[in-house]
């Protein structure tokens, strides 16, 4: 545990009224008292689930409602919204007989229904579904896959608390099928970091541990909102401000939680709040490379970079120097939006640290420059070597406890297990483990199988969870392309609106266990790459949902039979067992047997002691140069955001954080004024794409910027834009603003 101070201290207090009341603040006493409410009718599980089972929320991780950083309470108020998703019972198989009733139902509509009871099939020209038999189910979907050629297959997995050893099983499964078309949810988030992180310091996660949080001098923030999107971990910079810590954000907009928030588990915090980040510096939507190369410019220009580590530890230092020199101050004011003097003002709060931490999140990666806005931030860490230390690193906060373990599982189209490339010698070594070659050619990314779908190239697609006519851009497109798959299956523990959608010939819906249900237990990997052992919790089950590990081996056992004793599905522990065979780094998965039982892959620090597992042992600059974004006159830079909800499921019509309604469109007071708009006026969003109807709210934004809710605004996203190396869809754009 890291050290914290104990008593309390009136400077972060945010104002002497108790409990912030009449201030716009997060209740979180009484989401106690709404999960209390919303699961009344199975308390005790419930209980067991928050006391002894992995959050299936964040990434933080926990064990129980305990964590490896503080000690005391960790839980906050995604948790317990999620917390209904395992306790509900199963609907009716009759209520989708006819879906006609259902369609104008929302997605929280959907989902209150109840858990998906048993497999359910549904023909073309049907009104509904009708239930069905696992093994036929099953053997439906072999008999098209055997049909079909493997180029025209396509596998999906979200993060939805879907833990290590189905991600693994699910890919091993795929493969044996004769494709890499696999993908999860990380393809959608923090693809480039991996890229990046894997091309400067040879490894591909966070490489410090959250109570580095606690020992450090500054963290920067850079498109990430942990006070909405990881609550817990405001207790952390509460802890970090007491500490002597600066918190920096970087950001379009000043979010109001990481600039205050009432923390309940601390006593003075939740009496008068605490003042999180002291200093905010506001940049344009996609604007972060030429904001952080400005700040680095002024560190080399200046010399306040570490030489000595420059010189020993690193490679590509004298290319970058070259490569800023080309970049004059006013094009990188011109695309950040942000002042030199802006600029400075962070690099000398970098120059002043002896310890910082950079975290980072989707306001950098998703979008079509993803890659480079990381390897940015990585240079700029770089220069004073902010890695492989204590109070040091470089941190790609996950928002979704399934989805770090997932890719190093391999449940990813490009790389192998344990993030190998895809290459003939690895495909020999997995060969000797398996029993079987996978395929040597990389798969399709989940935008690709969309796109192969609306082509007609696809004549099966899995997903285990997920709705892509909610997640990805242009949903019109996602829709249609759907309709044009011959096979959907949706693995899931609830209905989702794509499940719904007109089948091409068949749909077919398979309930999912949660992972409380799992006999044997089951894995997930943390943000800080912590394997965490969550238990199975006795309570009510749905009696035919299955986990997604087992129905995968025996999906694959059926299509190729020659290979169903090195697929048979043998229980939990005996996956852990291959894993720490087949993923060196996971060495030790195979020892979690009990709650508590955990272990941080590479320990509490990668690169520890400035040794980098890259070819010549050293860290890598690598140059980037700002993406030139012409902004034609009278258009506005446009990013989606997050806001009371857990990825597409929505809690709340209203943010508690800053009180925008799910309409909301955020715009800076001067551009409204300057429109002849007021807080609350009717506008439209418009642009090539499509067109957004909503409702002015004044905010703290960069001039020329604007912010709506994701997924609602997804038509305005165009789907060809995407990420040159990782392909990750970019959830920006370009609109004019109309009156409403």
């Amino acid at each position: 545990m890291a050290r914290t101070r104990h008593g309390w201290d009136p400077s972060l207090w945010v104002s002497l009224k108790p409990f912030g009341i009449g201030e716009q603040r997060p209740n979180n006493y009484l989401e106690i008292w709404k999960a209390l409410v919303e699961n009344r009718d199975q308390l005790p599980y419930a209980w067991r689930i928050l006391s002894q089972g992995v959050c299936d929320g964040c990434a933080l991780g926990t064990t129980g409602l305990s964590d490896w950083t503080l000690s005391g309470v960790h839980l906050c108020n995604i948790r317990l919204r999620l917390l209904r998703l395992n306790t509900m019972p199963p609907f009716a198989p009759s209520l989708i007989a006819d879906i006609r009733a259902l369609a104008g139902d929302s997605s929280g509509e959907l989902r209150a229904l109840g858990r998906l009871p048993c497999p359910l099939a549904r023909r073309r020209g049907e009104a509904g579904f009708r239930p069905l038999s696992w093994d036929a189910a099953l053997e439906l979907i072999a008999e098209r896959i055997r049909a079909t050629t493997p180029g025209r297959l396509g596998f999906y997995l979200t993060s939805r608390g879907m833990p290590n050893e189905s991600y693994y099983m699910a890919q091993k499964a795929v493969r044996a099928m004769g494709t890499n078309s696999i993908d999860n949810a990380a393809r959608l988030c923090h693809a480039p970091s991996t890229v990046a992180l894997k091309g400067s310091l040879g490894v591909g996660a966070t490489t410090c541990s959250y109570s580095d949080w606690l020992e450090t001098d500054l963290i920067v923030f850079i498109g990430s909102n942990v006070a909405n999107n990881q609550p817990v971990a405001t207790k952390y910079l509460y802890h970090a401000r007491r500490n002597g810590a600066r918190i920096v954000c970087v950001n379009s907009y000043r979010e109001p939680g990481m600039e205050r928030y009432w923390i309940p588990s601390i006593a003075d915090s939740a009496l008068f709040g605490t003042k999180l980040a002291e200093t905010f510096l506001l940049i344009n939507t996609g604007g972060d490379v030429a904001f952080l190369n400005g700040v680095l410019k002024h560190i080399l220009v200046e010399g306040w970079y570490d030489n000595d580590f420059v010189r020993r530890y690193t490679s590509g230092f004298t290319a970058l120097r070259e490569c800023l020199d080309r970049q004059q101050w006013e094009e990188l004011e011109a695309e950040s939006g942000a002042s030199r003097a802006e600029m400075r003002q962070l690099a000398e709060l970098i120059r002043d640290a002896r310890r910082a931490v950079f975290v980072w999140s989707m306001g950098v990666t998703q979008h079509a420059h993803g890659e480079d806005g990381v390897r940015a931030i990585l240079n700029l860490a770089l220069s004073k070597g902010f890695v492989g230390r204590p109070g040091c690193g470089v941190m790609p906060i996950r928002g979704h406890s399934g989805v770090q373990g997932g890719a190093e599982m391999g449940a990813y189209a490009t790389v192998f297990p344990g993030g190998e490339p895809i290459t003939e010698a690895a495909a020999e070594r997995l060969e000797r483990l398996w029993g079987f070659r996978p395929p040597t050619q990389p798969g399709m990314t989940t935008p690709e199988m969309l796109e192969a779908a609306f082509r007609g190239e696809l004549d099966v697609l899995f997903a285990a969870g997920g709705n892509f006519v909610e997640v990805m851009p242009d949903p019109e497109h996602a829709r249609a392309a759907l309709e044009r798959v011959p096979l959907r299956v949706h693995m899931d523990i609830v209905l989702s609106s794509q499940m719904l959608i007109e089948p091409a010939d068949t749909v077919l819906l398979l309930p999912a266990a949660t992972r409380y249900e799992i006999p044997g237990g089951v894995t997930e990997t943390s943000t800080e790459r912590r394997v965490i052992f969550s238990p199975e919790i006795p309570g009510p089950r749905v009696p035919q949902a299955r986990c997604e590990a087992e129905v995968f081996a025996d999906l694959a056992a059926r299509v190729r039979p020659d290979l169903a004793d090195r697929l048979r599905y043998r229980g939990m522990a005996a996956i852990r067992e291959e894993i720490a065979r087949v993923i060196p780094f996971y060495d030790g998965i195979q020892h979690l047997e009990k709650q508590g039982d955990q272990f941080q892959y590479g320990g509490p620090h990668l690169c520890a002691g400035w040794r980098f597992p890259t070819p010549d042992g050293k860290a890598h600059f690598i140059p980037v140069t700002p993406p030139r974004a012409a902004v034609p006159e009278g258009m506005f830079r446009l990013s989606t955001r997050r806001g009371k909800q857990f990825n597409t499921i929505v809690h709340e019509q209203r943010d508690a954080l800053n009180g925008a309604t799910r309409d909301a469109v955020l715009m800076n007071r001067a551009d409204a004024a300057r429109l002849g708009l007021r807080d609350g006026d009717a506008v439209r969003l418009v642009n090539e794409n499509g067109e957004y109807r909503g409702r002015v709210l004044l905010a703290p934004l960069r001039p020329g910027n604007l912010q709506v809710h994701w997924p609602e605004a997804n038509h305005l996203l165009s789907r060809d834009g995407r990420s040159p190396e990782a392909h990750i869809p970019d959830y920006n754009a370009l609109v004019r603003v109309e009156r409403g």
